[in-house]
């Protein structure tokens, strides 16, 4: 098979298409509108329904992770890596059981954002609120800025050139802040059903186009066998994923992104608890077939496609001793991500002529879907937080509604330039910070997991109280930027050999988990008896 074979003018056409619609589905989320308040902009006045919501939350939470970062992660360690699919049925059972009472509580109350049901709950109109609003934050900038970095690894696999990747995650950012900022949660919404339609079709057809590729199931796993012992077992080819670290990854992962912001506010969008269970089930069919019969085996077949180990037998690596894909999909750390675009790019024109190059362009802009559909819900809920939280809480409580939605906008705007300077100052850099998809993902997941003890405490036992909420959070922040690859460089080697055996233990979110947990804990008991407790 050859190396590279165009796709011709077909991905052009598709993305024009698509991008089109993200745009008229914008403009009609404005003409729908019911009024210009924050219950409509950002929760789209608590009137979805059970398709909306489904596809709504599974777009939320399968970004590029799912369709770039998983697939090359399973091309980099292996058959391991698989079983990280599991934690799709795990953030179902939480949206079950978690999201069905965050939805009646947040209806009864009128709650636009999770810092509104938590301060209210816990008796804290500053403090809380705040490091609510904080978490929010530093979940999604991180998610945002993966979402763009999609945007610029896949232009530059489909339009090779000297600035490809600077135009497409500058595309991408544009287009995803337009549709928001004119229609907010109809528009992110609506366009969710489609870009969570091409996200289920775009995974399993990846799937099917991998073990075709192969020559079909029998001879796609006759040479998965094949592959290097380290590809087939524990703890993969980097010895990254023992048991404990999967194990930990995947629980605090799956729960930590159905109460990271952009969720939460989806389960108060929702019609009726009816609604939102029956979209907790589907949810964690679907998306747990998609995982195993889609983009892992794309993973599992680019180890054949593109071996990790060189004529010599040895691995690729660079100077630092890294590990590196095979130079034909990249040659940096990162580069893994791109395996399901080489493939489908290289591959399926040569197999299928020119109906390979349509699939690979439907793909293709499922990635794209899949990026820009978590990108516009985390914008959309940081604009909720930061203009709801903060400026009609603490700056201008005199604000009208249009003043407040017009600051969202101007918020929105705001955060997508940020995260797309990110991106593009950090592709510029020799080291490149961002690094693999999956690595920035877990760690933005970490954050928002920290709000998991109130959650549990809140909707169930109501045993806490506000000293400890606040004192749990903060723990549990300071352990995950401790923990953090950003930490090493505020504090040289200062404990290095502590925290990377913590680090290679278990999951950061879940050492950050642990601390929070022992935290809200102890301090909840010593203030019980304190009126000021809350």
């Amino acid at each position: 098979m050859p190396d590279t074979t165009p796709l011709g003018s077909m991905p052009h056409i598709v993305l024009g298409l698509y991008l089109a619609l993200l745009l008229i589905f914008g403009i009609q989320g404005y003409r729908r509108r019911r009024a210009e308040s924050e219950e409509d902009y950002y929760l789209a006045g608590r009137s979805q329904g059970w398709i909306v919501t489904s596809l709504t939350i599974m777009a939320t939470f399968f970004s590029s992770f799912a369709l770039l970062g998983a697939p090359g992660m399973v091309y980099r360690d292996g058959v391991v890596f698989s079983l990280f699919s599991l934690n799709v049925p795990l953030a179902g059972a939480a949206i079950y059981l978690l999201g069905a009472r965050i939805r009646r509580i947040g209806r009864e109350n009128g709650y636009v954002t999770p810092a509104d049901m938590i301060t209210a709950h816990y008796g804290s109109r500053l403090g809380l609120r705040l490091l609510v609003a904080l978490i929010g934050l530093l979940y999604a900038v991180p998610y945002v800025v993966i979402q763009i970095q999609a945007g610029g690894i896949l232009s530059e696999q489909l339009f090779p050139g000297r600035d490809a990747f600077e135009t497409g995650a500058i595309l991408l950012a544009l287009v995803t802040m337009l549709y928001i900022m004119v229609g907010g949660m109809r528009s992110v919404a609506w366009t969710d059903v489609v870009q969570g339609g091409l996200l289920v079709g775009g995974m399993l057809l990846a799937g099917f186009c991998a073990v075709t590729v192969l020559g079909g199931p029998v001879e796609f796993f006759a040479a998965v066998a094949k592959l290097p012992p380290k590809s087939l077992s524990v703890p993969g080819t980097t010895g990254r994923w023992t048991p404990e670290m999967l194990f930990t990854a995947s629980v605090f992962a799956s729960v930590g992104s159905m109460v990271q912001p952009a969720q939460w506010m989806r389960f108060y969008a929702a019609r009726s608890t009816a609604v939102l269970r029956r979209s907790a089930l589907i949810f964690a069919v679907v998306l747990t077939l998609c995982f195993f019969f889609g983009v892992m085996l794309v993973g599992l077949g680019g180890q054949v496609l593109y071996p990790l180990l060189d004529t010599n037998g040895s691995y690729y690596t660079n100077e630092a001793g890294a590990l590196l894909p095979n130079p034909a999909v990249g040659t940096t750390p990162g580069s893994f991500d791109q395996i399901l675009v080489v493939v489908l790019k290289n591959h399926l024109p040569a197999l299928f002529g020119p109906l390979g190059a349509v699939l690979a362009a439907i793909i293709l802009i499922a990635i794209m879907a899949a990026a820009m559909s978590t990108a516009d819900s985390n914008l959309h809920a940081l604009s909720a937080l930061l203009t709801h939280d903060v400026y009609d809480q603490f700056l201008r409580p005199q604000a009208s509604q249009k003043e407040r939605t017009w600051v969202g906008r101007a918020i929105i705007a705001a955060a997508t330039l940020l995260a797309l300077f990110i991106v593009v100052v950090s592709r510029r850099s020799e080291s490149n910070p961002l690094g693999m998809i999956v690595v920035l993902g877990l760690l933005a997941i970490a954050f928002s997991t920290q709000l998991l003890p109130m959650t549990v405490d809140m909707l169930y036992f109501k045993w806490g109280t506000r000293q400890g909420a606040v004192s749990g959070l903060i723990v549990g922040l300071g352990i995950i930027l401790v923990l953090s690859p950003f930490f090493p460089m505020l504090a040289g080697n200062s404990f290095a050999d502590l925290i990377g055996y913590m680090k290679k233990t278990i999951d950061i979110g879940s050492w950050a988990l642990i601390g929070n947990g022992l935290v809200f804990v102890v301090v909840s008991r010593l203030t019980r008896g304190n009126p000021e407790a809350g």
